[in-house]
C-alpha cells in the first residue's frame, strides 16, 4: 500500500539534502497510514486495548532527496506469524528511483505491556495481516 510524503524544507540540512533521521519518521507515517488503509488505525487498536511498539528499524539509503520532492512509500507485510509483525518499506522519487529501503518490526501488547496472541484476541486483525503476509511471500527487494 502506498503513502506519499512531500519533503519539507525543515527536513533538509545546510546542503539542502534531507537529513537521514527523517526517513524513519516517514516510515512511521506510512505505517500509520497503512494500518488505516487496512481498517486497523491506531485509534481502533488502542480502543481494543492493543499497543504495538517498535522492536527494530533498518534504513538503507540509496539516493538523496530534497525539498519539495514527493516520495512514494510502499509498505508491505514481510512476515507475520501472530506475535510479531515485520514490515518492509520502499521509498521512490517521482522518477521511480528507489531512494531508501527500510524495515520495521513490531510486537502486539496489551495495555499492561504483556504480549498478546492476535489470533485469539483480535482474529480480524490476525486474518488481515496473515493474508497480506501470504500475498507477499517469496517477494524480495533490493
Amino acid at each position: 500500500m502506498d503513502y506519499v510524503h512531500t519533503v519539507q524544507y525543515y527536513e533538509t540540512d545546510k546542503m539542502g539534502i534531507t537529513h537521514h533521521s527523517n526517513y524513519i519518521r516517514w516510515m512511521e507515517e506510512a505505517r500509520v497510514d497503512f494500518l488505516s488503509q487496512i481498517g486497523w488505525d491506531y485509534d481502533r487498536l488502542e480502543a481494543s486495548g492493543i499497543i504495538s511498539p517498535v522492536l527494530n528499524v533498518t534504513c538503507d539509503y540509496k539516493r538523496t532527496t530534497t525539498f519539495p520532492e514527493r516520495i512514494t512509500i510502499t509498505v508491505t507485510v514481510r512476515e507475520f506469524r501472530g506475535v510479531k509483525l515485520h514490515l518492509a518499506y520502499e521509498m521512490k522519487n517521482a522518477a521511480g528511483e528507489t531512494v531508501c529501503l527500510g524495515t520495521s518490526s513490531h510486537a502486539f501488547l496489551n495495555t499492561d505491556g504483556r504480549p498478546i496472541r492476535l489470533e485469539k484476541e483480535q482474529p480480524g486483525l490476525f486474518e488481515t495481516l496473515t493474508k497480506l503476509a501470504e500475498a507477499n511471500e517469496g517477494t524480495t527487494r533490493e
